[in-house]
């Protein structure tokens, strides 16, 4: 396929970026999924705290993706800034072995997320430069569905070690937990591995040494879409909230596990399928559908009186991120359509939503401890609403 600047789709690029994502999501995913769960469970961590650590370690690292975004587009390569973010959370993970404070908790968090944001933006803009133009949602579908197959080999992980060390043990362990970032280590450095080897650079189709760090000349459409993105993402607090949730539901860490499995099969199954939907009938209506499906299921959670129906619930849920989290990045993609530019764009997106998850997982853990679990998750659902008329007012397309 053609884009019409004549470049065409470099689909090997894409699968290489995927496996590189489906490895690390595999280590990320064993060594990460149950951290709030040691946190609270293990180290006795308050909710509100947990939140805390959770955002600022989100946020504060986020904001190197706008930087390494930029400077992925003043250099016009990609590829090193993305190798050098995996390589610092490939190195920081392990650590989380002999953590024995919450204090040596958010600093490893931290460093893992500082990695995460050296190599995110520059990463998608290197997605984005492989495509052509009318295959964006197709590339980026099937970069998360391989990312998000690593979730679910990651979490199947998960629950073998659970079983085999602890059994049915309603309450996470030391022990337990210290063998599931063993077992993130390997595939860590594996990813690592293919993407020095495997991986190819792009350069953006017009490189310019002068590009300024600046939010400044994009797309109108791109500001509407930052600002519904901003407003839905303060009422999307850390998916650590939902794994307590289902906790205080009376699920086991056993049956956590295995719902987060479930929760990764449907993301992963339907992510190539929805990017490629979008390509057809457009971002716009793709992502109104995964916000709506949200803000219901958010109500559910809010609404939820026992652990099946919790568990049901966190399943569809993966239907949100399936429709939203690679049409989003194709979204962007569409409306910046000037490559040199699109490594500072992606930083910009990952920014908008990096500095809103502080504020909203401190609120979350706010309202949970202030009032009751389910009012965080009518906060969510009603943040999503507001999200979804201001973009569909104000961003328009042209729909296949």
């Amino acid at each position: 396929m053609v884009a019409p600047s004549g470049r065409r789709t470099d689909l090997k690029n894409v699968v290489a970026l995927g496996l590189v994502s489906f490895l690390t999501d595999i280590s990320s995913e064993v060594t990460l999924t149950f951290l709030p769960l040691f946190l609270k469970e293990v180290l006795g961590t308050a909710s509100a705290l947990i939140g805390v650590i959770e955002g600022l370690a989100e946020s504060t690292a986020t904001l190197l993706k706008i930087v390494s975004g930029w400077l992925s587009d003043r250099l016009g390569r990609r590829k090193a800034l993305t190798l050098l973010g995996y390589g610092l959370s490939a190195l920081s993970k392990p650590l989380l072995y002999l953590a024995g404070s919450w204090g040596t908790v958010l600093a490893l968090r931290f460093a893992d997320r500082v990695g995460k944001g050296l190599r995110t933006a520059p990463r998608d803009a290197l997605v984005a430069d492989s495509a052509a133009k009318e295959s964006h949602g197709h590339a980026f579908g099937l970069h998360r569905a391989l990312d998000t197959a690593g979730a679910v080999w990651g979490t199947a992980v998960i629950a073998i070690v659970v079983y085999l060390s602890q059994q049915m043990g309603a309450a996470l362990n030391r022990s337990t937990y210290q063998r599931l970032v063993l077992w993130g280590i390997l595939p860590a450095f594996l990813a690592l591995l293919i993407l020095a080897l495997f991986v190819r650079e792009v350069r953006p189709t017009s490189p310019n040494g002068r590009i300024r760090l600046s939010l400044h000349g994009f797309d109108r459409r791109f500001y509407i879409f930052l600002i519904a993105l901003i407003l839905f993402t303060l009422g999307n607090s850390s998916d650590a909230f939902l794994l307590l949730r289902a906790r205080t539901l009376g699920l086991t860490v056993l049956q956590v596990a295995l719902m987060v499995v479930a929760f990764n099969v449907v993301y992963s199954l339907f992510s190539m399928p929805a990017g490629s939907l979008s390509d057809r009938i457009g971002r716009r209506r793709v992502i109104l559908l995964g916000w709506t499906a949200y803000g219901l299921i958010y109500l559910g959670f809010a609404l939820a009186g026992n652990g099946l129906q919790m568990g049901l619930l966190y399943v569809l849920y993966g239907l949100y991120y399936a429709a939203f989290e690679g049409t989003s990045r194709a979204l962007v993609a569409d409306i910046v359509p000037d490559s040199a530019r699109r490594g500072t764009a992606y930083g910009i997106y990952h920014v908008a939503v990096g500095i809103t998850a502080f504020p909203a997982s401190v609120l979350a853990g706010l309202l949970w401890d202030t009032f009751s679990p389910a009012a965080a998750f009518y906060f969510g659902a009603g943040m999503a609403l507001l999200a979804a008329i201001v973009f569909g007012l104000g961003v328009r397309l042209r729909e296949a």
